[in-house]
């Protein structure tokens, strides 16, 4: 084949996929929205398995960075704060802050390492523990759920759909390496 031609063929398969390319736009955009709306769901599902009435008190107000930062120290505990910073991908500033709230809503205690008043352990109260054990039950029946959903595909759907997630968490939606400009369909001009 000869270079017109392989444009050619590029051109038609690029017409042919582009309602497609539409669709998977519009789709990813209602995830977003359901995901967003599903942390409504997700409280509400942890507010219906909370037995005790303090933990669900602080489960209605905390946000969902809190959720995750207490999720951390329960995991890790003792931890500090780089670390929780390092493993989930969280701003040391952030995790400052929210630790600060989280202990004073008595969820977790601050601990110093003995000789040393600078470096900060972090600890789940009882209370603490109690949702952070209320938080890691949800996670696996959002797992339960997910593993439902997929069975429903076969194996070489399941392939197709592993390489699209490895290949769109390493991708850069700003500065894709090659490919039309979405305003233009032209490659992008350098």
């Amino acid at each position: 084949m000869t270079d017109t031609a392989d444009n050619h063929a590029q051109s038609e398969d690029h017409q042919e996929g582009k309602p497609m390319i539409e669709e998977i736009l519009r789709l990813i955009a209602a995830l977003q929205k359901r995901a967003e709306s599903e942390e409504d769901e997700e409280r509400e599902w942890m507010l219906r398995n909370c037995s005790n009435p303090a933990v669900a008190e602080h489960l209605r107000d905390m946000t969902i960075m809190e959720l995750h930062v207490l999720d951390a120290i329960g995991q890790l505990e003792p931890v500090n704060g780089i670390t929780i910073s390092k493993q989930f991908g969280i701003f040391k500033g952030t995790v400052s802050k929210i630790t600060r709230r989280l202990a004073a809503k008595n969820l977790i205690q601050k601990e110093f390492l003995p000789g040393n008043k600078k470096e900060i352990l972090f600890r789940t109260t009882p209370l603490g523990s109690e949702l952070h054990q209320l938080h890691q039950a949800l996670h696996r029946q959002l797992e339960i759920g997910v593993v439902r959903f997929l069975q429903k595909y076969e194996p070489d759907e399941l392939r197709i759909l592993v390489r699209v997630l490895q290949d769109a968490s390493t991708a850069s939606w700003v500065h894709p390496e090659h490919g039309p400009d979405t305003a233009t369909g032209q490659p992008e001009s350098r």
